[in-house]
Parts: structure tokens; C-alpha cells; sequence
């Protein structure tokens, strides 16, 4: 499993291309904006684009779905609660509000420990609500892809619609904090100090972590 991290859009999402180099299938995590810039990439690389995943319905994680899937025809996945929540009438009336590109309806609705199967590589779904109800990071080959769950130092906005900061920090002590020490985190903003960690960094500096959980 190959990654490439990318900065798009206004609100400066990480997205991620993580692509087989055997079978040269890719997903894209994320799409920000900058959508012709990310299919380019895929493209250039002769890679295939079979999914758009979002960690989580927020309109600054889901403006590039449309675009992307005009594009590569890839399917999108969500989590079921954030596809019924943000791709409802109201939710897509929102994203217009503030100026995004609304995403369509997922084509594949995750659950929690559903497997994302790309080439010979695969992730695991996790569901992490708090940030958002459907919220999800994803797990496989060593990485996390955590999305506004959990930053570098950080963890995701709860004052939102839906959010919860008993339910986030819940979800980083039992979906999170169970994985190995070594986890390297790959976050959805680059709001840290750097634009990766580990578990185990985080267990040591997050005051999310160290304030909430291991005090």
C-alpha cells in the first residue's frame, strides 16, 4: 500500500491517495477540492480510481466527491449516519450555503469494521463518532487515517450539529488508543507541529488524550 498525502482546497483537507502498486488500484480519501489536480496525479500514475471514501460528511471533506466521480465513475462510501445526515435536503442546502460543491448520495454505505478492498491492499472501518455521527477512521498496513477524529495535538470540533465530546473522546479510548503504540496517524488537517505522529506520540503530548483519558 502506497500513500500520497495531499493539502486541497480553501480550508486546506488533507487527502489522501492510497493506491496498490501491484494491481494499481487507488482509493482517494478526502477530496477537498483541487479535484482536477488529484485525478491528474491518479492519471499520471496509471492508477485506476475505484472509491471516493469520506471519514465524514463535513462539506469541506465531500466538495471534490462530485467532481472526482464525473471524472473516474469511482463509487463514494460514507458511513451510513453521515450519508443520511449531510446528504439529506437540508445538509445539501448547507453545503451550498457556505459555498461547497454538495456531495451526491454514497453509492456503498459503511458500517463499523466493514474492509475497503483496493488491489491487494485493504483498510478497515472504524467507527469513531463525536466530530460527526458517522465519523470513521480507517485502519490498515500500520496507518490510520483519522480525518477530524484526532489531529497531531488535537481531536475534531464538537459544537457542530451531531458532534459530541463525551462520544469523541469515547471513540479515541476504544477505537484509537487500542491500537498499537506504532500507528502512524495520518489526520485530516495539518494542524500540528508536523503533518503525521504516532499513537504513542500522541498518548505522551494530546491534551485530548492525556487531559481526558490518561489522566
Amino acid at each position: 500500500m502506497e500513500i500520497i498525502q495531499l493539502v486541497t482546497g480553501v480550508m486546506a483537507v488533507f487527502t489522501y491517495i492510497i493506491y496498490c502498486p501491484l494491481k494499481k488500484e487507488a482509493i482517494v480519501i478526502d477530496p477537498g477540492g483541487d479535484e482536477d489536480r488529484i485525478v491528474q496525479l491518479v492519471d499520471d500514475m496509471a492508477l485506476r480510481l475505484i472509491y471516493i471514501v469520506n471519514t465524514h460528511g463535513h462539506t469541506d471533506h465531500t466538495c471534490g466527491n462530485l467532481r472526482v466521480k464525473e471524472l473516474t465513475g469511482a463509487k463514494i462510501l460514507m458511513h451510513e449516519k453521515d450519508d443520511m445526515l449531510f446528504n439529506s435536503p437540508m445538509g445539501q442546502r448547507r453545503a451550498m450555503e457556505m459555498g461547497f460543491t454538495p456531495s451526491p448520495p454514497a453509492d456503498i454505505r459503511l458500517k463499523d469494521m466493514d474492509i475497503i478492498r483496493f488491489g491487494t491492499a485493504k483498510l478497515m472501518v472504524l467507527h469513531t463518532p463525536g466530530h460527526s455521527p458517522g465519523s470513521i477512521c480507517l485502519y490498515g498496513d500500520g496507518h490510520l487515517f483519522t480525518g477530524d477524529t484526532l489531529f497531531v495535538g488535537a481531536a475534531g470540533r464538537t459544537d457542530l450539529p451531531g458532534a459530541s465530546l463525551d462520544q469523541l473522546i469515547q471513540s479515541i479510548k476504544d477505537k484509537i488508543l487500542t491500537l498499537p503504540d506504532d500507528t502512524i496517524i495520518m489526520p485530516g488537517h495539518d494542524y500540528g507541529d508536523q503533518p503525521t505522529s504516532t499513537i504513542a506520540r500522541e498518548k505522551a503530548t494530546n491534551p485530548y488524550i492525556t487531559d481526558f483519558i490518561l489522566y
